[in-house]
């Protein structure tokens, strides 16, 4: 078994190896989703981490319907993330009317080579998650990143387990979203799924002393001003000892 955290900074993707992640899928903005890292982050991501290393490409917070400018966008950030020696990158592309994009798939999963490659939770915008999961399977996607159509993984846990029985061998289903310590084991046991995706963040409080409350950024008063998520070493080396001892 295997955990990927979903990384929101350089800063947690480092706390999630030293906690004992195998693989880090590195993001940023994840209020909207998340959104590709800048060349910066990226760089030094991979001078610093051992462990797999995994790039959210995605041009834009919302839907997942590009545009042809935004579409040679993310060609180019996987090329930048080939060039720099990451192990992966997750990407996925949506038809207007609810379907896998499969041009653009095949295309960004050619020029990702020999990149891992990630289907991410697009599929759980698909109109019909079978015949999108049948169409992974032959476009040669590596793995499937889903809720299972749910806003959390455990409540598609039935949908994952059908999907996983379903992809047998053929592409790894990695349940994501809303995957902890308290329900990691429940996940594994009832769909059979061998890889997790997760951030096991915690809010870190700023050390600004001066602070305008009452202005948002972010335009919500749900995004913090003055306080951050970052993935916590204690909760990954709990979820880690999880799994081990459940590979032992």
């Amino acid at each position: 078994m295997l955990i990927e955290v979903c990384a929101t900074s350089l800063q947690s993707a480092l706390n999630a190896q030293k906690g004992g992640a195998k693989r880090v899928e590195l993001c940023d903005n994840l209020y909207e989703g998340g959104t590709t890292p800048g060349p910066g982050t990226l760089h030094l991501a991979r001078k610093k981490l051992h462990i797999k290393l995994h790039v959210l490409i995605r041009p834009r917070g919302g839907d997942f319907l590009y545009s042809d400018l935004e579409f040679e966008i993310i060609k180019q950030d996987i090329e930048f993330c080939k060039e720099i020696g990451c192990d992966g990158v997750v990407i996925g592309f949506l038809n207007a009317d609810g379907p896998i994009d499969i041009e653009k798939t095949v295309e960004a999963i050619k020029l990702a080579r020999p990149m891992s490659v990630t289907f991410h939770r697009a599929f759980d915008m698909t109109r019909d998650p079978l015949e999108s999961l049948d169409q992974l399977m032959l476009l040669g996607a590596d793995r499937l990143l889903t809720s299972g159509q749910k806003n959390k993984a455990p409540d598609g846990k039935e949908l994952i387990g059908e999907l996983v029985k379903k992809a047998g061998e053929k592409i790894i289903i990695m349940p994501g979203s809303g995957i902890n310590e308290e329900n990691i084991l429940m996940m594994h046991e009832f769909t059979g799924a061998k890889e997790f995706h997760l951030t096991g963040q915690i809010q870190v409080e700023s050390k600004m002393k001066y602070r305008k409350e009452s202005i948002f950024l972010g335009g919500l008063k749900e995004i913090p001003e003055y306080s951050i998520a970052e993935t916590e070493v204690d909760r990954i080396r709990r979820v880690t000892n999880i799994i081990n001892e459940i590979s032992q």
